[in-house]
C-alpha cells in the first residue's frame, strides 16, 4: 500500500472513532479545539471515541488501533487527562485508560481482566455456567489447571472472584453488563455470550 493509501486509512479510522467521541460526552471538548490543526482535532476526538467503546484499553492499544505514533499517542492522552475527560489507573505492568467519572474501582478491575485473554475466558465461562469447576473452565478456556488456579487467585485479589465454595464471581451481574455492554471490543466470544445476555439475567433471577 502506497504512503498515500495508508494515510487515508489512518484517517478514516480516526474519522470513525472521532464520531463516537463527538457523540458521546466528548462533544464539548471535540468543540473547542479551534486553534488545532484538523488532524490534531480528529486525533484526539477519535482517542476520546476509542475510550467511549474500548475502556480500560491500554496504551500501545490504543496507539496501534488507532495507526498513531507513539509521541502523537502521548500527546493527546495527556491533553485528555488534562482537561478531565478521560482517567488513568495503573494495571500491573500497563496503564489503562477510560472515559473521567464512569467507572468505579470494581469496574475498573473487571475491564483490566475482561482485556486478557485467559481471565477474559474464565469470567466468560463463569458467566455462562455459574457452578463451572476448575476442569470444566481449563477446558473451556484451553489452559492447564495450574493456569487456572493463578488466573483465580489474581482474579480474587481483584476483587472479582470468590473461591470460598469453588469459583464464584464476586458481582456476576455488572460483569455481565460490562460484557454486554462493550462485547464488540472484548472479541466473538464476548459477543456470542451477550446475545444470549437475556436468558442469563432471567435465570439468575430465577435461582435468586
Amino acid at each position: 500500500m502506497s504512503d498515500q493509501g495508508v494515510d487515508e486509512s489512518k484517517r478514516a479510522t480516526l474519522r470513525r472513532f472521532a464520531a463516537l467521541g463527538t457523540a458521546g460526552s466528548f462533544a464539548r471538548f471535540a468543540g473547542g479545539a479551534s486553534a488545532e490543526s484538523d488532524d490534531e482535532s480528529d486525533a484526539r476526538a477519535a482517542i476520546a471515541g476509542y475510550l467511549e467503546a474500548t475502556p480500560g484499553a491500554h496504551f500501545s492499544k490504543v496507539r496501534d488501533d488507532l495507526q498513531l505514533g507513539t509521541g502523537e499517542t502521548q500527546h493527546h492522552l495527556r491533553q485528555l487527562l488534562e482537561d478531565d475527560r478521560i482517567e488513568s489507573y495503573k494495571d500491573g505492568d500497563y496503564r489503562r485508560f477510560v472515559p473521567a467519572g464512569r467507572f468505579d474501582d470494581f469496574e475498573k478491575a473487571a475491564l483490566s481482566h475482561l482485556r486478557r485473554k485467559t481471565p477474559r475466558g474464565m469470567i466468560l465461562t463463569l458467566l455462562e455456567d455459574a457452578d463451572a469447576a476448575g476442569g470444566d473452565i481449563a477446558e473451556a478456556v484451553d489452559v492447564s489447571r495450574p493456569t487456572v488456579s493463578k488466573c483465580a487467585a489474581e482474579l480474587e485479589s481483584a476483587g472479582l472472584l470468590t473461591r470460598e465454595s469453588g469459583y464464584r464471581l464476586v458481582d456476576p451481574e455488572r460483569v455481565l453488563l460490562l460484557v454486554v455492554r462493550y462485547a464488540d471490543s472484548f472479541g466473538p466470544d464476548a459477543v456470542a455470550l451477550a446475545e444470549d445476555a437475556a436468558d442469563l439475567v432471567t435465570m439468575g433471577s430465577r435461582e435468586q
